[in-house]
Formats: C-alpha cells, structure tokens, sequence
C-alpha cells in the first residue's frame, strides 16, 4: 500500500496500521452480513452478534487512532504521506460509523422481531440495496489496500445504483402504507433500515474519495464526476 521510505521502521509501522483497517474492515463486512440475515430470517441471536460485536469495532477505531496519533508525532510525516496517515485516520472512523448502521439495523430487527408486525412486508427487497452496499464497501476497501484511483473511481459511479434501490423502496413502502394504514408503522420501521443501508453505501464512496485524495491531492467531495475524471488524467 505505501511506497518504500528510507527508515524501514517507519514503513512497518505503516503497513502495520495499513493491516489494522483491513481487519477493522473485515469486522464491519460481518456485522453487515449478520445484520441483512437478522432482517431477512428475523432472527434474534444474529442481531444480537452484530450488537456485541460494536464494541469491538469501537475499541479498535480508537486503537487505530492512537496508533496514528504516535506516528504522527514520532514521525512528522509531509506530503503524500500525511495525506495516508489523514485518510487512513478519516477511513476508520468511516469504518466506524458503518458498524454504526449494522448496529442501528440489528437494533430495529429486534424491535420488529419483538412486535411482529412486519413479515407481511417486503423486507426480502433490502436484499438488493443491502449486497450492492456490502460489495461497494468491500471493492473500496480492496482499492485502498492498492490506491487503486480507477476503481475508486468506479465506486463514486455505483454509488447511485444504492440511492436508486432507496428511491424504489420508498416509493413501494409508501404505496403499502396507502393501501393498509395498518402497515404504516411498520412501513416506517424498513424506512429506516433502508435509510442504514443507504449510509454504508455513502460511507463507500467516502473511502473511494479518501484514495484519491491521497494519490493526487485533490479534495473531489461535492465535485462533479466530470471533474473527478478530469483530476484522475
């Protein structure tokens, strides 16, 4: 991930928290997978694992920042390798806030579960949003790995398919709830799931913008994709 610099300790001790993403990564990607299949079967137990899995994900977040903290301070690093220490630091709490939504999902399953009110209820077209979500954050963070600006590129594009699965879903829930105001609290209950599912899919294409932030400088939020290709030549 990082180029060779003349101390090789330094380059260690930027591989090693190059390594601690990934696995904090990794741990999210789980949490996002047993979170979907607590919706989707309406179990308990699995949501419940994605709850206790927060807290480690909270305690390697502030590790990984630590971590940062003492190579920065040791190291004063400038240019290019301030931007990764930066970005990598901005990743993490990204990472971080992914596990958030995985929580935040498992958390409402449980509400759903304990009230059974919504299995009458399209919760199976999560599926769609909540896999183009868990392969967008999985693709950014092999980018990452690489500095792969073609494919963080490619992730900035994908972005919009999720928003659009949102759009769809919305539509659907609100077309159940004018058919049986019965439904309608329930209906509100996947509103908000879709909405967890969306975030993981910004909090993607956050990393994306964080890789070219580090290969060519550039700060590419709120610009247009016509800009970003053109910064990316």
């Amino acid at each position: 991930m990082t180029e060779k610099h003349l101390s090789s300790q330094f380059d260690s001790e930027l591989n090693g928290v190059s390594s601690r993403v990934m696995e904090l990564g990794g741990m999210v990607e789980s949490q996002i997978h047993q979170a979907v299949y607590a919706l989707l079967q309406f179990d308990a137990e699995a949501a419940d694992r994605v709850m206790e899995t927060e807290h480690r994900v909270n305690a390697m977040e502030i590790e990984i920042d630590r971590e940062l903290s003492s190579i920065i301070a040791r190291r004063q690093p400038t240019a290019r390798d301030l931007r990764l220490l930066i970005a990598i630091s901005k990743t993490t709490a990204n990472l971080e806030r992914v596990g958030d939504e995985a929580n935040k999902i498992a958390r409402m399953v449980k509400s759903i579960i304990e009230s059974g009110s919504a299995r009458q209820l399209p919760t199976t077209e999560l599926r769609i949003a909540a896999d183009l979500a868990s392969n967008l954050l999985r693709t950014a963070l092999d980018a990452f790995a690489r500095l792969d600006t073609g494919a963080a590129l490619s992730i900035l594009k994908d972005d919009d398919l999720i928003d659009k699965e949102f759009d769809g879903f919305v539509r659907k829930l609100v077309t159940y709830m004018m058919e049986d105001p019965r439904t309608i609290s329930a209906s509100l209950d996947l509103l908000f799931l879709a909405k967890a599912i969306e975030r993981i899919g910004d909090h993607a294409k956050n990393i994306a913008e964080f890789i070219i932030y580090i290969v060519k400088g550039a700060d590419v939020r709120h610009t247009s994709m016509e800009e970003i290709e053109s910064a990316l030549q």
